[in-house]
């Protein structure tokens, strides 16, 4: 095969603002928001206008979450956005999600002069066909009732698009069905010579350790499915969701190997997009910041990274002053003293620092970082979460003082029965200390070789 370049994006969450996007219900609700609302629509047009003139590839990867809510409106405004990118030369392949339809009347969302309504709503259904000239209609081959499909990219090289937006009991999973016919596509792949990489909007790899004990955060039988990707050929996945920036890797029992590369939303931090160099066995990616767009700020980037920052203050200051709000944010039930406990915690974070912390455990901070607070220590860990490339590594002053905190309530976290997304029971240091720090691949520039 040829190397083949090509672009990956994800979640553009297209919101069209004539709908609607202002006012105290609105502001109330963007007050637990990472992700961008009103500016969506400036940043979608910023980001298609960068791939019109990017002459790096004629190829487009968009993993899904195409608009902000199910809302037809904006459905209608994106596919304008698509084709115009068509036109100029592109050729453009989507898988969809779960925001980009609703099931039932009332789900989507919008702010008008009376406030919080539902505009008109996309159904599942429709969506092949509204998509039809990006991917779905010129598929070699489809499973309409999953909404997957199989497009040709070049000459050697196929991208197995799959969707699991069916949910049960807060997980989403591949139906039984789903997995024959991807085998059966797979090795369709493998007969005729040719690669194949993977688009799920879903992540299949946790992007973080910590992700993978959090139930609603990974698909059903993740671990099962990645092994059985990776020893069915596939060793790419290209995946969004989550809104985070990460590359992972998985080694099956059979020794081969599952890459996922899973791309931070561009309507929120870190908003990148990746440029991908596909070889033989090996793909070289490359991270593309996202360009400045219309908006009352100086600095784009700046301005993305404080509405994350913005979102995990409030949530943390909101366990100190208004406890039950943020029990609701964070799906805490209210049972027995949960409130009491959880009040306590946020009053903790909001006044303690970090070197006063540590003088509580008994173990050594530098300096450097004694007066900073708590609250601002544990935004810049989970922002990083997110952002990835990790800083809070052994070696620095962040990373020392929370592995020897971690060190000193090991004992506790031993005894905490969780099960990881691979079955087995979750060693909670190594998942924190891997959380907290990047000691992998990097994030956004890799080689990777299967």
């Amino acid at each position: 095969m040829k190397d083949l370049k090509f672009y990956v994006m994800a979640d553009p969450h297209y919101f069209a603002t004539s709908l609607g996007c202002s006012g105290e219900e609105y502001e109330d609700f963007m007050h637990y928001e990472q992700k961008c609302f009103a500016e969506t629509e400036s940043i979608n047009k910023s980001v298609f206008e960068f791939l019109k003139n990017a002459d790096e590839a004629d190829t487009v990867l968009i993993a899904g979450d195409l608009i902000f809510n199910g809302e037809r409106k904006s459905s209608e405004e994106f596919l304008k956005l698509l084709y115009s990118l068509k036109e100029s030369g592109k050729k453009i392949y989507v898988v969809t999600a779960d925001h980009d339809f609703k099931w039932t009347d009332g789900d989507t969302f919008a702010f008008g002069e009376n406030g919080r309504y539902s505009p008109e709503r996309i159904e599942r259904h429709e969506l092949p066909g509204i998509y039809k000239d990006f991917g779905f209609g010129d598929a070699i081959a489809r499973d309409d009732e999953n909404l997957s499909y199989v497009a040709q990219l070049s000459e050697g090289v196929r991208l197995l698009a799959i969707n699991c937006d069916h949910k049960e009991k807060g997980k989403y999973y591949f139906r039984k069905e789903q997995w024959d016919w991807i085998e059966a596509q797979a090795k369709k792949a493998r007969e005729d010579k040719q690669t194949m990489i993977a688009m799920c909007h879903y992540p299949i790899h946790p992007g973080q350790p910590l992700f993978s004990i959090i139930s609603p955060m990974v698909v059903r039988d993740a671990h099962e499915f990645a092994c059985f990707l990776a020893d069915n050929g596939v060793h790419l996945m290209f995946s969004g969701h989550m809104h985070n920036q990460s590359i992972n890797l998985l080694e099956t029992k059979k020794g081969n190997r599952y890459y996922e590369v899973t791309t931070g939303a561009i309507i929120a931090d870190p908003a990148y997009i990746r440029h991908v160099t596909l070889k033989e066995n090996s793909a070289v990616i490359k991270s593309i910041p996202t360009p400045d767009f219309e908006w009352d700020t100086d600095d784009c980037k700046q301005y993305l990274a404080d509405m994350f920052d913005r979102m995990i203050v409030n949530v943390l200051t909101d366990m100190r002053d208004d406890t039950i709000r943020a029990m609701n944010k964070l799906h805490i039930e209210d049972k027995g003293s949960t409130k009491k406990l959880l009040g306590l915690a946020g009053k903790f974070i909001c006044s303690v620092k970090v070197g006063t912390l540590a003088r509580l455990f008994f173990i050594k901070c530098d300096k450097s970082i004694r007066k900073m607070r708590v609250l601002d220590y544990a935004t810049d860990l989970v922002r990083g979460a997110f952002e990835g490339n990790q800083r809070f590594t052994e070696g620095t002053p962040e990373g020392d003082v929370l592995l020897r905190l971690l060190r000193r309530l090991n004992p506790l976290l031993k005894k905490i029965d969780i099960k990881g997304w691979n079955g087995e029971k979750a060693d909670l240091y190594e998942i924190l200390k891997h959380t907290a720090g990047n000691y992998g691949i990097d994030d956004y520039n890799a080689e990777l070789e299967w």
